[in-house]
Order: structure tokens, then sequence, then C-alpha cells
């Protein structure tokens, strides 16, 4: 039997040269592991309409796109997770968190000392490879 497969986006949200990360609850599936926030994509969606749907419901702001990233597969156990990630900027409104349990702002150089879902490891890597690619 084939496991689920979820295709998913995560905000890379980047303020004043710090970087958002999500800590998921404890009532998540991977319970206190921190990610970039985001979520599944609904039939029909494209990926920038669920990030922004996503980010609205999950921690109420709206975002500036600014760039996507490439997208990366993860086999957990019990399913398949595809992240597409897109580096974000906020538009408007404040954090308010509904579903994580606490969020820190970040230099990208501290993100790898947080445990991170294993789904969004490669999408840091990938994102401080193309900020000391730009430096």
């Amino acid at each position: 039997m084939a496991l689920p497969h979820f295709h998913v986006t995560c905000a890379i949200i980047e303020r004043d040269g710090l970087v958002l990360a999500a800590r998921r609850s404890a009532v998540m599936s991977m319970p206190l592991k921190w990610e970039f926030p985001g979520g599944k994509i609904n039939p029909g969606e494209s990926l920038q309409e669920c990030l922004r749907r996503e980010l609205l419901e999950e921690i109420g702001i709206r975002v500036i796109l600014h760039e996507a990233l490439p997208s990366h597969t993860h086999q957990y156990p019990e399913c398949t997770v595809t992240l597409y990630p897109f580096v974000c900027a906020i538009a408007s409104g404040e954090i308010v968190l509904h579903e994580h349990a606490a969020i820190a702002w970040l230099p990208p150089e501290f993100l790898q000392k947080l445990e991170w879902a294993e789904a969004d490891l490669p999408v840091l890597a990938s994102y401080l490879g193309r900020n000391s690619a730009r430096q």
C-alpha cells in the first residue's frame, strides 16, 4: 500500500536580517520540532495561494513572496512530504500563534542549532547555501 504523499508550501520569512522559525506544538505530528510555517496545498490551489492562505490561518500575517527555492521531497516512515519553499517578507499583520507552540527570529547562521523536522532540513540547507553564494 502506498504511503500518503503531502504537498506542502513553506515560508522562509525574513525581517531585519533575521529568519522566522516556528516550533510545532506538543499535539502536532513531530511534536516540538522546528519548521518553516506553511501547510498542505488544496486541490486547484496554486503554491502561492496556498502559502498566503496557510500563513494567514496559522500565524495571522500576509506576506510578500520574493523567491521560490527548489522543492524537496522527504520520506517519513508514515508518509512522504514534498516541501515548496518561498523566501518571504511580512506585508501586514502581527504574528499570532494559532497552531505552533513558539516562534523565534534568528540570524541565518543560528538556524542550524534548532531541532528541525527532517523534511525542513534540505530546505534550510538550500536557503543557507543560497545566502552564502550571495555574499
